[in-house]
């Protein structure tokens, strides 16, 4: 069952980061992983909730519910900028799957709306849940925290074995894909992480990675 409501943090009008042409990013609230190195933690928790502003010094209210209409119609603003550019929808968070059903709708109301899609997303979730959504996706962003299941659940709170296991089921399915590593000094940078995730990528077919 869709659910028509969800948390986000923010709605970004002409991104041009976040996926081909000119784009709406919409991030979404909460994530399974605790990354030390995250660069939205205001997004790891799925609930508003107030955060200090260090610019402004003083508490700021992160986070609010809105609908699937309210995010669509905020998206169909800028469609004649899609249209000459190639751009359209970005969903980001936090991690989109953890509001599946929302991010789900979402997705596909906009191509209902012909408007091009993308994600930004850990593939940390239920295989079944990652084949549903994905139908309404034409563009993934992804990463790979590190090769060795027990190092990355010590680092992002998390195994690995899903995330791999999906990453390779969008390769299949010949989605327009980039495959992402965040370097990381003392947990994944070394001459021996970059072997074992060459073998890893080699034993998966994929050919082409982003280091960050």
């Amino acid at each position: 069952m869709e659910i028509s409501k969800g948390i986000i943090f923010n709605i970004q009008h002409f991104s041009i980061h976040d996926g081909p042409g000119i784009r709406t990013t919409v991030f979404l609230k909460g994530c399974p992983l605790r990354c030390p190195w995250c660069s939205n933690p205001e997004s790891q928790r799925m609930k508003p909730e107030k955060m200090k502003d260090a610019q402004r010094e003083k508490f700021t209210l992160v986070g609010e519910e809105k609908t699937v209409e309210e995010i669509i119609t905020e998206v169909l603003k800028d469609k004649e900028f899609y249209e000459e550019s190639g751009g359209g929808l970005t969903l980001s968070g936090g991690e989109i799957f953890a509001q599946f059903e929302f991010a789900k709708a979402i997705l596909k109301s906009a191509k209902e709306h012909h408007i091009h899609t993308a994600i930004e997303t850990t593939a940390f979730v239920d295989h079944e849940k990652f084949i549903d959504l994905i139908q309404y996706v034409d563009f993934i962003y992804t990463d790979l925290k590190h090769y060795n299941s027990i190092k990355h659940k010590k680092v992002t709170g998390v195994f690995n074995q899903m995330i791999i296991k999906n990453i390779h089921y969008a390769f299949s399915q010949n989605k327009t894909i980039v495959l992402r590593i965040p370097v990381i000094p003392n947990f994944n940078n070394s001459l021996e992480d970059a072997e074992k995730f060459a073998t890893l990528f080699n034993s998966l077919n994929i050919d082409q990675v982003q280091l960050l």
